[in-house]
C-alpha cells in the first residue's frame, strides 16, 4: 500500500488540489452547489457549457469572488512553501522561513505608511498599500544585503543577524506610526494577512513572480541538495555558493515581496510544509519545490475558507494558519532540543 501511494502520489496530491479549489470555490455565505460552481468555471474557463439557468449575481460569485481569491491563496500558499524550502536549504536551518530577513517587515512599513498617509491613489489597477509594501520590501532585502556583504561574501550568520536587527527595527517605526495615528485598526488587519477583496489583477500581479521564481529555484535544486553537505564541501564539487546565496535571496525576496504585499504577513505556511513534504518525499528539491508548492497551496486554501466562514465576521487567514502552525514550531523545538534534527 505504501509503495503504491509513493509511485501515484503525485496524481493523488493533484487530485486532491483540484478537488479543494472547486470545494472551497462552493463554501460560502451564497447557497451555491458544487455542479453549479463546476459548471461555472467551466464554461468561462473552456467558453464550453451552458449557464443559461444561472443567476448572474451567482456567476458573479463564483467566478470575480471566490475563484480568483481560492486561486490567489493556492498561489501564496505555494510561493511561501517554495521560499521555505529554499531559505532552510541554502542557510542549513530548519526554523528558517520566507519572512527571516526582514523583508515582511518592511512590507508592512510600506503598507503602514500609505494607510497613515491615507494615500488612495491606483497604479495599473492596484492600490498604493499594495505598491508601497513591494517596493519597501525589496528596498529591505536590499539593505539587509548590503549591511551583510563583507567584500564579495556573504556570511550567513550575518546576513541572520542583520535581518533580524533590520525587522526589530522596522517594527519599532511600525509601532509608533500605529502609536500616532488612528488608522491603528487597519495597519493591525493588514499585518494579521488577509485575502478579503482580492481580484484577478492582484492575481495577474503576483503570477509571474511566482511562476519565473519557481522556475529558477528549480534550475538550482541540483546545487541546493549539494549546499545541505556545507558550503566548504559544496565548493569543493564545483558549486559558486556565494553567487547561489545571491540568486536565492533575490528570487526568493521578489516572491515574498509580491506576495506579502498582496496579503499581507501570512505566517507558518512557509515553515511548517517543507517540513511536512521533507517527511514525506526525502531531502531532494527536485522533489521539495513541487510538492511544496502544492501542498503550500491546499493548506492556505483551507486556512483561508476557514477564516471566511468560521463565524459572520471574517478572520484574518494569518491567525488561522498562526493557530495551525504555532503547535508544530513547538513540535520543531523540542525535536531539535532533543537533537532530532
Amino acid at each position: 500500500m505504501i509503495k503504491f501511494v509513493k509511485k501515484y502520489l503525485i496524481f493523488l496530491v493533484i487530485i486532491i488540489c483540484l478537488a479543494t479549489i472547486f470545494i472551497c470555490t462552493t463554501i460560502g455565505v451564497a447557497n451555491i452547489s458544487v455542479s453549479q460552481t463546476v459548471n461555472i468555471l467551466f464554461n468561462k474557463i473552456t467558453s464550453i457549457g451552458n449557464v443559461e439557468g444561472v443567476k448572474e449575481s451567482t456567476i458573479a460569485i463564483i467566478w470575480n469572488l471566490r475563484f480568483p481569491r481560492v486561486m490567489l491563496a493556492f498561489l501564496v500558499g505555494g510561493a511561501l512553501s517554495i521560499c521555505g524550502v529554499a531559505y532552510q536549504g541554502i542557510f542549513k536551518n530548519p526554523m528558517a522561513d520566507p519572512f527571516l530577513l526582514g523583508v515582511s517587515s518592511g512590507a508592512a512599513l510600506g503598507a503602514t505608511i500609505a494607510i497613515v498617509f491615507n494615500i488612495s491613489a491606483i497604479f495599473f489597477g492596484l492600490d498604493m498599500i499594495t505598491v508601497f509594501a513591494f517596493v519597501s520590501a525589496l528596498l529591505t532585502l536590499l539593505l539587509v544585503y548590503n549591511i551583510s556583504r563583507i567584500g564579495n561574501k556573504v556570511p550567513v550568520p550575518t546576513l541572520l543577524l542583520s535581518g533580524i536587527a533590520i525587522s526589530q527595527f522596522l517594527t519599532a517605526i511600525i509601532s509608533l506610526f500605529m502609536i500616532f495615528s488612528d488608522q491603528m485598526n487597519r495597519v493591525v488587519f493588514w499585518t494579521m494577512g488577509s485575502l478579503n477583496a482580492k481580484s484577478w489583477n492582484h492575481l495577474i500581479l503576483i503570477l509571474p513572480y511566482v511562476i519565473i521564481g519557481f522556475i529558477i529555484l528549480f534550475r538550482y535544486h541540483r546545487q541546493m541538495d549539494i549546499m545541505l553537505l556545507g558550503e566548504d564541501t559544496a565548493s569543493q564539487l564545483g558549486v559558486n555558493t556565494e553567487k547561489l546565496k545571491l540568486v536565492i535571496l533575490v528570487v526568493t525576496a521578489f516572491i515574498t515581496a509580491a506576495t506579502v504585499s498582496v496579503t499581507g504577513i501570512i505566517g507558518f505556511v512557509g515553515l511548517i510544509i517543507p517540513h511536512i513534504v521533507r517527511m514525506i518525499v526525502g531531502p531532494k528539491h527536485k522533489k521539495l519545490y513541487p510538492y511544496s508548492f502544492v501542498l503550500g497551496g491546499i493548506l492556505l486554501i483551507i486556512c483561508d475558507t476557514v477564516a471566511r466562514s468560521l463565524i459572520n465576521q471574517e478572520i484574518p487567514v494569518g491567525i488561522i494558519t498562526a493557530i495551525f502552525g504555532g503547535p508544530f514550531f513547538i513540535y520543531l523545538l523540542k525535536k531539535r532540543k532533543r537533537g532530532g534534527i
